[in-house]
């Protein structure tokens, strides 16, 4: 096969290839209105997020002297975004309330019980270069809690910066669907 720029053009960037920008995060749940998080900012200021990684493990099975090597269980690594800090800090408190109700700082107790107290939806859609929601794709991750929370960098030479931080989130599985 000869190399020629038009059948790539034509083939892998038909429709010029997927863009890393075009994306927005959403989170819901009964659990994200007892902390006040404000999901309408939260969807503008999550700067940065990532499709999930896919990890099946294996389990080796020795044979003769051999190891048989077979599919195993699924595993799900945290999720972590990024979010543009506001002045009042609306998203970065909602995330420290939702924390603190799994476990207070001072009192080591929760405010949660139940198995599902405290648990929200994410959903992250990657938007198509034409914004119709024809061939967008979304991931749904499930049961969704913070369990990280990152710093926020102070620093008097930060001239002509926002303010971001990284939230670590834990969740039980996501599922994803082709808008079509």
């Amino acid at each position: 096969m000869s190399f020629s720029i038009d059948t790539f053009r034509g083939s892998a960037l038909a429709a010029g290839g997927a863009r890393a920008n075009l994306f927005e995060v959403g989170i819901t749940g009964s659990a994200v209105q007892k902390f006040s998080l404000n999901t309408t900012e939260f969807n503008f200021s999550c700067k940065a997020a990532a499709i999930p990684p896919m990890a099946v493990g294996v389990v080796e099975v020795p044979y003769f002297g051999r190891m048989v090597k077979v599919p195993g269980n699924r595993t799900f690594d945290n999720l972590s975004i990024t979010v543009i800090n506001d002045e009042e800090m609306e998203i970065r408190n909602g995330f420290e309330k939702w924390m603190d109700m799994f476990n207070a700082h001072e009192g080591n107790d929760s405010l949660f019980t139940g198995a599902s107290h405290g648990l929200g939806t994410m959903v992250i859609t990657h938007h198509t270069r034409d914004f119709n929601s024809s061939g967008d794709q979304k991931w749904e991750f499930t049961n969704i809690f913070p369990v990280a929370l990152g710093e926020i960098g102070l620093d008097w030479g930060s001239n002509d910066t926002i303010e971001e931080f990284t939230v670590d989130l834990a969740y039980d599985y996501w599922t994803s669907e082709f808008v079509e």
